[in-house]
């Protein structure tokens, strides 16, 4: 509640059962699900993103389920420093979002 200061009003937030019940909202919608995960090969900066798009962020230890990871739409990196692991889920949010509402304005 803290973290999301003023903005939380602006925020539409939906809780889903489970992942089946999220994906079949997600298809009704026809939103992307944009996964950010250290195993995909195109980097963020060079996405084009849309105002509907789902941004997903796994664990940082363990990323997210294979299942999930097959689901998504688009899978995207954060180019690192060779021998760098990852870079921590709040930083990641910080700059994937960043650049998706500079492109977006």
């Amino acid at each position: 509640k803290r973290a999301g200061m003023d903005y939380l009003e602006l925020a539409a937030l939906t809780r889903h059962v489970d992942w089946h019940a999220f994906e079949n909202w997600r298809r009704g919608e026809a939103r992307r699900l944009v996964l950010l995960s250290t195993r995909a090969a195109n980097a963020y900066t060079d996405f084009a993103f849309a105002d509907a798009d789902i941004l997903l962020f796994g664990r940082e230890s363990a990323g997210v389920p294979d299942p999930v990871h097959e689901a998504a739409d688009a899978r995207l990196i954060i180019p690192m420093q060779p021998g760098a692991r990852s870079i921590n889920v709040a930083l990641s949010v910080a700059m994937v979002a960043g650049e998706a509402n500079r492109q977006l304005g």
